[in-house]
């Protein structure tokens, strides 16, 4: 199994940027979570940060037929990116979302998010160990739909 880890704007800036709101791990700590749960699990990984929302569609395009699943924190980009959306809907790969902080707690244009539609599940508020839990459920999703169609 392979999974795609995509990381919206900002997100490089994990443990600088609000501490408060998005904690004290850094994306290095974030990255090695990533790379620790899905060894574990038996999934390589390959993850992905831009600050560019063409450059986030870009890689959702590219992972057409090449991975198995996306595990996507579209950060800023959640609640303005119909290209994000339209990107993830036309790869048809199984996704789920991320978010750090409880996006239903905060301010009310946080609430909105374009990509929840396309994704099989919602993650949010539970820090940078979202990433795992995402992780963990895509990969028991990919397995039921291998069973199913069998």
């Amino acid at each position: 199994m392979k999974f795609l880890i995509i990381n919206g704007p900002n997100l490089n800036m994990l443990g600088i940027r609000e501490p408060k709101i998005y904690g004290k791990e850094t994306y290095a700590d974030l990255e090695k979570l990533i790379y620790e749960t899905c060894d574990a699990e038996n999934i390589e990984a390959e993850i992905f940060q831009s600050n560019h929302e063409g450059a986030i569609v870009d890689k959702i395009q590219q992972a057409y037929k090449k991975f198995d699943g996306i595990v996507i924190n579209p950060a800023a980009y959640t609640h303005t990116s119909i290209a994000i959306l339209d990107a993830l809907k036309s790869v048809g790969i199984n996704a789920v979302e991320v978010h750090i902080s409880d996006i239903d707690s905060r301010e009310d244009f946080r609430k909105i998010s374009y990509v929840s539609s396309v994704c099989a599940k919602t993650i949010a508020g539970k820090g940078i160990n979202g990433y795992r839990d995402a992780i963990l459920f895509l990969k028991g999703l990919n397995a039921q739909n291998l069973t199913q169609n069998r």
